[in-house]
């Protein structure tokens, strides 16, 4: 299970059917739980958390120290991976930071594809897909359900709310609500995700709802605080607009328009 040509350091622990590639390194605190498989020459440091099933492909590189000059290398910081991700060739994942809660938080059932890069202090949700170099800074926040296209950038502390969806190479520097589909450099909005909502079991009627929504922040020239009260009205029947007038309410960085 474990290559002889691999190198796994005593403090580290993993489980007794974890398989390891030639030539990866497996450093001190580092720990992997069972059905996970390394292939080779990937790099973890430690303190690193994998969780069950997750396939990590070669030349992967995780739990390195964050890319940020206020690190300090005494700090206990933590990169946590839960289970049944498919992590690709090349991807970097890095540890989180004091200032930033000191995790950086991989959810369930995700697709890492090739090249991407995932900063200090990320959060992301579960069943995301991250096609082929797509990168996030620090402290950025992805829910359950996104798909960023290739090259997507997301820019520190921006967050993107559940099922959204951005384009190849969009350059993201706000927030984007659930369910909204964006593209661009800089990125602007250009609709629902009615695909992806189709394909994840969405009724007609709800994303018919959805798209109601959606012209109520975008097409009326309302404000913020306008569009929300509307929303209120609208989620009193149907509580997926909540999470949209709930996003709102909560984002800081103002939202892609």
């Amino acid at each position: 299970m474990i290559s002889p040509h691999a190198l796994i350091d005593p403090k580290a622990e993993l489980d007794s059917n974890v398989q390891v590639g030639p030539y990866s390194i497996i450093g001190a605190d580092v720990k992997i739980a069972s059905g996970t498989k390394i292939g080779p020459h990937a790099v973890i440091k430690g303190p690193t958390i994998i969780g069950h099933d997750n396939n990590i492909y070669q030349f992967t590189s995780l739990g390195e120290i964050p890319q940020d000059k206020k690190y300090d290398d005494t700090e206990a910081t933590y990169l946590e991976i839960g289970d049944r991700n498919e992590i690709r060739e090349y991807c970097t994942m890095n540890r989180g930071t004091v200032q930033g809660g000191h995790v950086t938080r991989i959810g369930n059932d995700n697709w890492i594809m090739a090249y991407c890069h995932i900063a200090h202090d990320c959060q992301i949700g579960s069943n995301t897909i991250f096609a082929n170099g797509a990168s996030l800074a620090g402290h950025v926040q992805i829910a359950d359900h996104v798909i960023l296209g290739g090259f997507t950038l997301v820019h520190q502390f921006c967050v993107m709310g559940t099922h959204s969806f951005s384009g190849a190479s969009s350059l993201i520097f706000k927030d984007v609500p659930p369910f909204v589909t964006v593209w661009g450099n800089r990125a602007k909005a250009y609709g629902i995700n009615k695909e992806g909502l189709k394909r994840r079991g969405f009724s007609n009627e709800l994303i018919r709802v959805l798209h109601q929504a959606y012209k109520i922040i975008y097409k009326q020239q309302l404000t913020i605080e306008q569009a929300i009260e509307r929303l209120d009205e609208l989620s009193v029947n149907h509580p997926e607009v909540q999470q949209l007038t709930d996003f709102l309410r909560q984002s800081t960085r103002g939202i892609v328009r």
